[in-house]
């Protein structure tokens, strides 16, 4: 390996899922100044993430509401005005 191509600052830290309420510790060089207590009882330098695998419907296979009235009122409003559209 190359020297000084590294970073030098690999430690320790968790990944914090805060959709899921999960995390996972994993050596890392992400920036970050906040710390959480972890499971183990020790403090480390903890990353917030909005998605990973806990998460996300691809690996959980579950799907996510994102609005109730979301794109079909939207085009229904926008659209209606026209009244019933007629396909060939």
């Amino acid at each position: 390996m190359k020297k000084g191509i590294h970073p030098e600052n690999y430690r320790t830290v968790l990944f914090y899922d805060s959709n899921a309420k999960q995390g996972f510790l994993i050596r890392s060089c992400a920036r970050t100044t906040n710390t959480m207590k972890w499971e183990d009882g020790n403090e480390y330098p903890v990353f917030m993430c909005d998605t990973s695998s806990s998460s996300h419907p691809f690996y959980t296979g579950k799907t996510r509401q994102i609005a109730s009235e979301g794109r079909a009122s939207e085009f229904a409003s926008r659209y209606g005005k026209f009244g019933s559209l007629k396909l060939k």
